[in-house]
């Protein structure tokens, strides 16, 4: 057999809508039924028998049990069976009432009708009232030979006034039937009890919880059956023998209904479930969901990545679905797809609300998991990210310190003492004067020069005149041929065409140090709401985001805009940068 799986709610909970004149008319019927069967007891004078009483409200308690079941596990036939089952007790205490032989005949053929359907109960309690193998309808089977095709027989041949199927009576022929009905229930009642006996010591913890109503009930069928041997042997009952045949029959019912609604009380569980679901760490997450379905069994098996294998919490690999019959599964579901398994015990599954609601919490959990280390990925990212920022623009600060030293300070100084010397000397030597002040004014010039590119560095102000003109000026200054198209010029938001601007700066100036390319090609269009910037060459590529500061830095600034910047380069092929910055609607 393999194992099975949790099907969508719609499918496992595919019964019929029951209005409230459905269940009002069958609680109707009990109540009524119940009346009729305590009539004599305690409206016709006759002293009050407590064996009487307490056989009258057998029925009465399977069809009231019965009907909570059904209305609370409408996925269970378990309650189906226990209201049948009552509703033939009723048949003794109500039909011998009425008083005709047609009624009579129907009393004597279906008086032990409720045992059959007591025992597909016993039998198939834990597995929602479904018969699951050919045993079952084996034993079944069992009940229906001498309890109805052997009694049509008995009745044929046994002589009664109020009998009518009296047409060849024999009481010699009709003992012996009758001691083989008695004989065939007791062999029938015992092989149930083996059945459900060796499924009990064979079944998990879990699967046992399941079964104990079962195994109850089957303690008070084989005292019934006692108690026929015992009237065919000696011909008496005990008062004592009935009154604890007599009680169990009637405490059995409350015994399945607790069955069928533990898992409902079990359900509380979840309430402490989802309230510390905050706290649950990833490796205890399998150990809170056993608790709250009560199987310790229970495996949080996490699909592979990239496979369709499974792994528990330590990586060993699990097999989905599994191979055992008393093991069932169930996917858990998030956003992302099927992304992990509860494999546990079959029994569990009798309670599709609660594997359904722990499923739930499952996704829900490793969701957050998974969020937290998406969090913390891009938190660290975001960390290593400010501390590049900052050594860059300590970098950039030394630079221009030492670029304003090295260069504009330098001239600076010597205009100040040439102009110094122009003063001493412009009244007694005006030739040497002119060449001070020409030599002076030249200084200005390379001064205010080297002013302008350190400014252009900061921000290049011929973004004043748009992003093509600016590409165009920064292709005419490349030291490798550089074609520019522009398929949208915008216009883009001003930190749009600043941060495409730098990466065409800082690709082409890789392209002149390291590419050995001998063209390139500088390509800007829009994507829907992104602006997008693309610099190519065909150099020997090789190019490692990774390993360099300044494409690192173009990272760092592209995702401030929340864009991305990719680069492509394998070897011998060019290199590829794309930078695409959201830019608006």
């Amino acid at each position: 057999m393999t194992a099975t799986v949790r099907m969508p709610s719609a499918a496992r909970f595919a019964t019929r809508d029951r209005r409230w004149p459905f269940w009002a008319t069958l609680w109707a019927a009990a109540v009524a039924a119940e009346c009729g069967a305590l009539v004599p007891v305690l409206f016709q004078g006759h002293p009050v028998q407590g064996l009487d009483l307490l056989f009258r409200f057998t029925g009465g308690s399977f069809v009231a049990c019965g009907l909570v079941a059904w209305r609370r596990r409408p996925d269970s036939r378990a309650g189906i069976l226990m209201t049948a089952t009552g509703f033939a007790l009723f048949i003794v205490p109500v039909g011998s009432q009425l008083g005709t032989a047609g009624t009579q005949t129907f009393v004597y053929l279906f008086s032990d009708l409720w045992t059959i359907t007591f025992v597909a109960l016993l039998l198939t309690f834990a597995t929602g009232g479904r018969m699951r193998s050919r045993t079952d309808a084996g034993l079944i089977a069992a009940f229906v030979f001498p309890l109805l095709i052997l009694q049509v027989v008995y009745l044929l041949i046994w002589e009664q006034d109020d009998n009518l199927l009296a047409a060849f009576p024999d009481a010699g022929i009709a003992d012996a039937v009758d001691k083989v009905q008695r004989s065939l229930l007791a062999l029938a009642s015992l092989a149930t009890a083996i059945v459900i006996g060796r499924r009990w010591r064979a079944a998990s913890p879990t699967r046992r919880r399941a079964l104990l109503p079962g195994v109850a009930g089957v303690v008070c069928l084989l005292l019934f059956t006692g108690m026929l041997v015992n009237d065919l042997i000696s011909g008496s009952r005990p008062t004592w023998l009935l009154w604890i045949v007599l009680g169990s029959i009637v405490l059995v019912p409350a015994g399945f209904l607790a069955g069928l609604l533990r898992s409902r009380l079990a359900r509380g569980g979840l309430t402490d479930l989802f309230r510390g679901m905050a706290g649950v760490r990833e490796e205890d997450l399998q150990d809170a969901l056993a608790r709250a379905v009560g199987d310790p069994s229970l495996l949080l098996a996490r699909r592979l990545p990239g496979s369709l294998g499974y792994a528990d919490r330590d990586g060993h690999p699990v097999m989905v679905p599994p191979a055992a019959h008393d093991r069932a599964w169930a996917p858990v579901v998030t956003d992302d797809g099927q992304v992990a398994a509860l494999v546990y015990d079959a029994a569990v599954d009798e309670d599709p609300e609660l594997v359904e609601a722990v499923c739930a919490a499952a996704a829900i959990a490793l969701e957050r998991d998974r969020l937290h280390g998406e969090a913390e990925q891009r938190l660290a990212e975001l960390q290593a990210s400010r501390e590049r920022i900052v050594a860059a623009g300590d970098a950039e600060r030394r630079r221009l310190e030492r670029n304003l030293h090295d260069g504009a300070q330098q001239r600076l100084v010597a205009i100040a003492l040439q102009l110094r010397l122009l003063q001493d000397n412009i009244r007694d030597d005006p030739t040497a004067a002119e060449q001070l002040a020409a030599t002076a004014s030249d200084e200005v010039g390379l001064s205010l020069s080297e002013l302008r590119d350190l400014a252009r560095g900061l921000h290049p102000a011929v973004l004043d005149y748009g992003l093509r003109s600016a590409l165009e000026a920064l292709a005419g200054r490349a030291t490798v041929p550089t074609e520019v198209t522009i398929e949208d010029p915008g216009p883009f938001p001003q930190s749009v065409e600043l941060a495409a601007y730098f990466v065409a700066c800082e690709a082409l100036a890789n392209v002149g140090k390291y590419a050995q390319a001998t063209v390139a090609h500088v390509r800007v269009w829009r994507a829907g709401t992104a602006a997008c910037i693309e610099i190519s060459d065909d150099g020997v590529g090789g190019a490692d985001a990774a390993a360099g500061s300044g494409l690192q830095g173009l990272a760092d600034r592209v995702a401030a805009l929340h864009g991305r910047l990719r680069v492509s380069s394998p070897p011998g092929h060019g290199t590829v940068v794309l930078a695409e910055l959201p830019c608006g609607s």
